[in-house]
């Protein structure tokens, strides 16, 4: 799926995510358990027997030569030890097992992924005359390319060996992982097959990989599954059905953003048409706002922005809107909180809008308390306040990761910003227990969807990730939302953006 996506300023180009399975297949060590239980004869003939049925590399014989020539039988065991410890295989046993494990290991295992070897010849070859090569021109395989491809495939088989042993000691292996693995084989043992069987032009395998729509979870609940936009948002509603749309992003600093040539706000609002979006961690002065305004698209001339003016280029958030507000206020009416530009209202006819940016505790928790114990109710009574006169939609990176099922991995997090047990409790106590609704968890109550990836360690690569950001509106229009949103596949951020569609 190839998204041009537009957010309303310059080219925002989401390219196709490609998933290219390797060519290397794991053998050796997981079928030697097997060998040395097997008598000496039975495997000798076994050998044999396979052996005259298939093709071995030049260097590979079903009589145990080794890539120097030496037999298996003409080696001390010592020598026969070192060679099989070399490539992952147990070394127990008289030196009859030993011979029958080395003889095994060169004729029955090479035997079976045979195929894989062709393949790599195959595609080398087609990387330097780029044609395609018949298997009968894979089977030349030199001694060296052979020897290099070996060496690859055994060391994958150790990592692979080493990971079968953690499933077993390792409760936070999961079922992901394991998945993951067996998929990998059955697929590169596929792609082996089909090239030998017919000629394919480079490139024909590869698969289409979204990395949101596979559950990534440390501690996954059985009855839990992952976020796909694409097969679990409603239908959109007919026109002649009275709706806003609303979107929030935190863009990790607007300036930065746009810079990059693939940015464009543009396609965003063409694929989602949006009415208002809100942003935070826009990161402007109130120097650069102006300038930001002249770049707006067309039709969204109603924008709003506060900036911080404790700390500069640090903080912000905006309100940008098609609708004309009814009115706009900007923080939350108490000096110590609004030096930061952390809140902006905008009153609508049916509701309030917030888009805020609620404050990190830190690195070491430095803030922790002042976020718990002051910004959070704060906010709360602030809510409440403007909730007398109509509903409330409160959006954007409110900085908690609610519950277990909202963090990849909830138990080493207990003690990091977002994910700490006081923050938790803050979150429920000042919002959902006073009468908001987290949209998204109430539409999907079993969906693992995140928001934030840190840059860090192929967070958004391999979707290990945190839901930050919210639409939380007041009980009395939840029955209202006909969808919630995550647009995982927008990138630019350590967020993507986040959407509410709500009926008037």
């Amino acid at each position: 799926m190839n998204y041009t996506l537009n957010l309303g300023f310059r080219n925002f180009l989401i390219p196709q995510r490609i998933g290219v399975i390797p060519k290397n297949l794991k053998i050796g060590a997981l079928n030697f358990g097997i060998s040395r239980r097997m008598g000496c004869q039975e495997l000798s003939s076994s050998s044999k027997s396979k052996s005259s049925l298939s093709s071995q590399p030049e260097e590979t014989t079903a009589e145990g030569a080794n890539n120097n020539g030496e037999t298996s039988a003409g080696m001390t065991v010592q020598e026969l030890k070192t060679k099989l410890r070399s490539v992952g295989v147990p070394t127990e046993g008289s030196k009859d097992n030993l011979v029958c494990t080395w003889n095994k290991f060169f004729s029955e295992e090479v035997d079976e992924f045979q195929e894989v070897v062709e393949d790599e010849k195959s595609t080398r070859v087609n990387d330097v005359h780029g044609e395609k090569v018949s298997k009968r021109k894979a089977k030349s395989l030199s001694v060296e390319e052979h020897a290099e491809v070996m060496s690859t495939v055994n060391s994958v088989d150790k990592r692979s060996t080493r990971r079968a042993k953690q499933t077993h000691t390792d409760p936070n292996i999961t079922v992901e992982t394991c998945g993951h693995m067996q998929s990998k084989v059955a697929k590169t043992k596929s792609k082996a097959k089909s090239n030998t069987k017919k000629e394919l032009p480079l490139n024909t395998n590869k698969v289409s990989v979204e990395p949101w729509t596979v559950l990534a979870h440390k501690k996954p609940q059985k009855d839990w599954i992952p976020y796909n936009p694409r097969t679990m948002r409603p239908p959109p509603l007919a026109d002649d059905v009275k709706h806003v749309k609303l979107m929030s992003w935190n863009v990790n600093g607007l300036r930065a953003l746009l810079k990059l040539e693939s940015f464009s706000a543009l396609e965003l609002a063409q694929r989602e048409d949006f009415d208002v979006l809100c942003l935070q961690e826009t990161k402007l002065q109130e120097k650069d706002v102006e300038a930001i305004k002249q770049r707006l698209l067309e039709g969204y001339e109603n924008s709003f922005w506060t900036c911080s003016v404790s700390k500069l280029g640090y903080s912000g958030t905006a309100i940008i809107s098609r609708i004309p507000p009814v009115s706009v206020r900007y923080g939350v009416g108490i000096s110590d909180h609004d030096s930061e530009g952390r809140l902006v209202t905008t009153e609508f006819d049916s509701f309030y809008l917030i888009s805020g940016y609620v404050p990190n505790s830190g690195d070491g928790l430095k803030r922790l308390s002042y976020r718990t114990t002051e910004w959070d109710p704060s906010l709360s009574n602030y809510v409440k306040e403007l909730e007398k006169s109509k509903p409330v939609i409160l959006t954007g990176d409110l900085n908690c990761a609610h519950q277990e099922i909202d963090i990849y991995n909830p138990a080493g997090n207990k003690r990091s910003a977002g994910f700490t047990i006081e923050e938790r409790m803050s979150f429920e106590e000042n919002f959902l227990k006073k009468g908001f609704v987290d949209t998204f968890r109430k539409q999907h109550p079993n969906v693992v969807g995140y928001t934030y990836w840190g840059f860090r360690h192929g967070g958004r690569k391999n979707n290990r990730g945190w839901r930050l950001d919210y639409f939380l509106v007041s009980e009395s229009i939840a029955d209202k939302v006909h969808d919630s949103f995550i647009l995982p596949d927008v990138t630019g951020s350590d967020h993507c953006p986040i959407g509410l569609v709500l009926k008037l």
